[in-house]
């Protein structure tokens, strides 16, 4: 029988927290992660969205040296920071004879764009010697990747994962798929992203995509409620420590959880849009389900991608439905992007820990904001309040722009 992979440590930082039981926490209560944009200004930008969910209180020096820190892009900090939760929350310690077995993929969709666009104002301002000499590995999309290998010593296969806001999904999985081929024998996996910048704002206000309530953002963002208007941007990391059953049970490790399936498809359908029948992430699901050697009747809980676009969440509604049958309306669904707004690449990889926390502690987290029912989002989205319900196993959706699919399983660990 094949050893199973489990999940032995977790750790983040977004909108909500600086830690796996702090962000929990707020998720449980319904606290919205939104704000005024204080990253930069806003207005003087000529933005038309002034809002986001960004990371609070967050002191890099308290994770890595100061002089390092400087060093690092934020997205980069923000990868360093949740390794190193992660890595104790485990007890996995790095040494000369296991750091070459250990894998390190932290994906992030962006990279760097902080100090990318920091960079191009410089160099049209003060010219090109006065860019930073550390600008390649502060832009690089493997930035968190390498920073966190070389933060821990660690000496096995180090890469990132590139597929939109499918990426942190799409790099836990394919940790999931080098832990069952006995390439590795422990990954951190998971993804950063902080695309909170002018550039990063513009552009996906550009495609329509993101809400504009300035004024009065109490509201927003609002998944799968009729009166959705667009997604709010968010930031952070989400990293876990993944491992074969017998190794983690050798050394004594608590186990969280099983990561039991992935699935990953393409909708080869818009280079932004879904497919409006949801058939690519309907087929992710199946695929996870089959990986995971699970049925239909075990989902506890579908944690959706839902962005509160009107796009994705119609087509996401569709995809669970055409996935799931008649079952899909008995299925709790919820969208905690409603309280970390869209960490991007990032936020797939936070999802999967709060499904694991919903497994432990037999709550499920809610989709805050949701007032109004649209007739094609039908399903049971856990409106406003956290529910009790013991379960036993999860779905995380994290679909992403250029049709990316990207679905994981989590099962209670017996």
């Amino acid at each position: 029988m094949q050893d199973r992979i489990v999940i032995t440590g977790m750790g983040t930082v977004n909108p909500l927290g600086l830690n796996v039981e702090e962000s929990w926490a707020s998720a449980v209560a319904g606290v919205s992660g939104v704000g005024p944009i204080t990253l930069f200004d806003s207005h003087a930008a000529k933005l038309q969205v002034n809002i986001a969910a960004e990371v609070k209180n967050f002191k890099p020096d308290q994770y890595m040296d100061a002089r390092e820190a400087r060093r690092r892009d934020r997205f980069e900090q923000f990868a360093v920071a949740a390794a190193r939760e992660a890595l104790k929350n485990s007890g996995l310690i790095v040494t000369e004879s296991n750091a070459g077995r250990i894998g390190v993929i932290i994906s992030s969709a962006i990279g760097g764009l902080h100090s990318l666009q920091d960079a191009i104002l410089t160099n049209y301002t003060e010219g090109p010697r006065k860019v930073s000499p550390f600008l390649i590995p502060m832009l690089m999309a493997n930035g968190g990747a390498g920073m966190v290998a070389i933060e821990f010593g660690i000496k096995g296969p180090c890469f990132s994962v590139a597929s939109a806001c499918a990426s942190g999904a799409d790099g836990i999985g394919t940790a999931l798929m080098m832990l069952r081929t006995g390439m590795i024998d422990a990954a951190l996996a998971g993804a950063a992203e902080t695309t909170i910048t002018s550039t990063g704002v513009a552009a996906f206000d550009r495609v329509g995509a993101m809400s504009r309530r300035n004024t009065d953002f109490s509201m927003t963002p609002q998944p799968f409620d009729k009166n959705r208007d667009g997604l709010v941007m968010g930031e952070g990391a989400g990293v876990l420590v993944l491992e074969r059953e017998s190794d983690a049970k050798a050394r004594g490790a608590n186990i969280l959880a099983e990561l039991a399936g992935y699935g990953a498809t393409a909708d080869a359908f818009h280079v932004t849009a879904p497919h409006e029948n949801g058939e690519g992430g309907a087929a992710a699901i199946r695929m996870a389900l089959e990986s995971a050697r699970a049925t239909v009747d075990e989902i506890g809980y579908v944690s959706a991608h839902g962005t509160g676009t009107s796009l994705n969440d119609q087509a996401e509604t569709r995809a669970i439905k055409a996935a799931l049958g008649q079952a899909a309306y008995k299925v709790p669904v919820s969208s905690t992007k409603s309280m970390t707004g869209h960490m991007m690449g990032a936020t797939g990889a936070l999802e999967v820990i709060f499904c694991v926390n919903a497994i432990r502690d037999g709550i499920l987290p809610p989709t805050i904001h949701y007032e109004t029912p649209d007739p094609e989002c039908d399903l049971d989205y856990i409106p406003n309040k956290a529910r009790e319900a013991k379960i036993s196993f999860a779905l995380s959706n994290a679909f992403g722009f250029g049709g990316h699919n990207a679905v994981l399983a989590i099962r209670k660990y017996l």
